[in-house]
């Protein structure tokens, strides 16, 4: 849990930012705070390459005069520069047009846990000193350097952060928290001249303890590129393509921007009226659960001060609901579910956190073998995607597969069909990784359109 002491500074600047928006004529006001400290380091055979190290506070706030609001941001907690926040606010939200749906939420739609506890969102261990992630990255390094095939590695980093954050506003609402994380990554690259390939690994914890080795995400940077050595374009024609896990939540995360409640109400999705049709195969779920214990993406109260909660988006293949804040429900006519994300610059808006699909029984290696000859897409480049109908292009490289096993690396590829036909025909494999906020694994799915040599 993260000390009191430290969130506690935050909260007096919150609410001496909510009485001087009062105080400048504010009908309502929330305030957000944001304070935080990163360090990264990357070194170059086996040397320094660079070090920053940043420190910073950021507070935001919105005020609301009627119907009309206004956004305004600084890094100076002075008393004269709140009060002048307050003021300049107040009168940009004056000549700012009218909006129907803005406002707080009701007071007893508030989370009534107003804190991170129990949620393990924070590593109370010291922060590492700089030559501790030097040392992490220069391993990271000499592994992947040590991998038979590796001509350069490209870098080798590690990070380390930690943040605090409270919410204040006029409604009543007080809340805060704190995250830290660790992070470490290679980039490895075999080959030379035109025939380079590249390929990486980077792991990333809220706890220290929870890291793999350094050497373990190293050798595996080594591998993954060695593995792509000699890459050429595969045969163009409709295939199945086999998402690896690695990469397989990008194409969850069309489906999830496709059901953000700011889409609906543009009416601009793909799955504007698919509400209680199906969106994914019978017997397969899409669930968001932001209260995971030692997850990245958790969070206990959305940044409107409404309680996370665990929910399905997708049911038994069937959708089941938007992705929505307080204004987007509005709109809509629909209770928030709790989703509103913001920084200190500008108002909230929907979106998600700790995803989880349902995993399949079959391994990626027996998913191979049932796709014959096809594509594994272990990396995607760009992207051509249109959110209204769902027409779907990406560039893609990976392992062309024959007879159910990997015959060659390939690049310079593009994959192509309709997110409504793709998504209604996955076939999930069972390698998910459970610590990630994304908890998605390879997706096999059939009748792709390919475009190569």
């Amino acid at each position: 849990m993260f000390d009191d002491h430290l969130t506690a500074p935050l909260k007096s600047v919150t609410n001496a930012l909510l009485k001087a928006a009062k105080a400048a004529g504010a009908d309502a006001a929330d305030s957000i705070v944001i304070e935080g400290t990163s360090i990264s380091i990357d070194v170059r055979k086996g040397g320094l390459e660079h070090a920053e190290r940043s420190e910073g506070l950021d507070i935001g706030l919105r005020v609301f005069v009627g119907q009309r609001q206004s956004c305004i941001s600084s890094s100076d907690t002075r008393p004269e520069t709140l009060e002048a926040m307050a003021a300049r606010a107040v009168a940009m939200a004056r000549e700012a047009p009218e909006d129907p749906y803005a406002g707080l939420a009701e007071t007893h739609q508030l989370a009534m846990l107003r804190s991170a506890e129990g949620l393990q969102l924070y590593d109370p261990a010291a922060e590492p000193a700089p030559q501790i992630l030097q040392e992490d990255a220069r391993r990271a390094e000499a592994a992947a350097q040590a991998v038979r095939g590796v001509s350069q590695v490209q870098s080798a980093s590690a990070a380390y952060g930690s943040q605090a954050i409270w919410l204040a506003a006029t409604n009543g609402f007080q809340g805060g928290y704190g995250r830290s994380s660790r992070h470490i990554s290679c980039v490895a690259i075999s080959g030379e001249g035109t025939g380079m390939e590249r390929d990486w690994c980077a792991e990333g914890r809220i706890f220290q303890s929870d890291l793999p080795d350094p050497e373990e995400i190293g050798q595996l940077a080594g591998e993954r590129a060695v593995a792509r050595h000699g890459a050429r374009r595969p045969r163009t024609g409709a295939y199945p393509v086999l998402y690896d896990e690695r990469i397989a939540s990008s194409l969850i995360g069309h489906l999830v921007s496709a059901i953000n409640g700011s889409a609906i109400a543009r009416g601009s999705s793909w799955l504007r009226e698919a509400m209680g049709e199906g969106v994914l195969p019978k017997g397969i779920s899409l669930r968001e659960d932001p209260l995971r214990v030692r997850r990245t993406g958790s969070r206990p109260f959305d940044a409107e001060g409404l309680q996370s909660r665990a929910k399905d988006l997708v049911a038994d293949g069937v959708l089941q609901s938007w992705v929505l804040d307080l204004a987007t429900a509005r709109k809509l006519g629909l209770e928030s579910t709790a989703n509103a994300v913001r920084g200190t610059s500008a108002p909230p808006a929907p979106s998600t956190s700790n995803l989880i699909l349902t995993q399949g029984p079959k391994s990626q290696a027996e998913l191979l073998a049932e796709m014959g000859t096809g594509l594994l897409v272990t990396s995607l480049i760009g992207s051509t995607i249109n959110p209204t109908t769902g027409d779907y292009s990406r560039g893609a490289s990976g392992f062309w597969v024959e007879n159910g096993q990997i015959a060659y690396p390939v690049n310079e590829c593009t994959i192509a069909g309709n997110l409504r036909e793709m998504l209604g025909r996955i076939i999930p494999a069972n390698d998910a990784q459970d610590h990630l906020s994304s908890v998605v694994p390879s997706l096999l799915v059939e009748g792709m359109t390919l475009a190569g040599a």
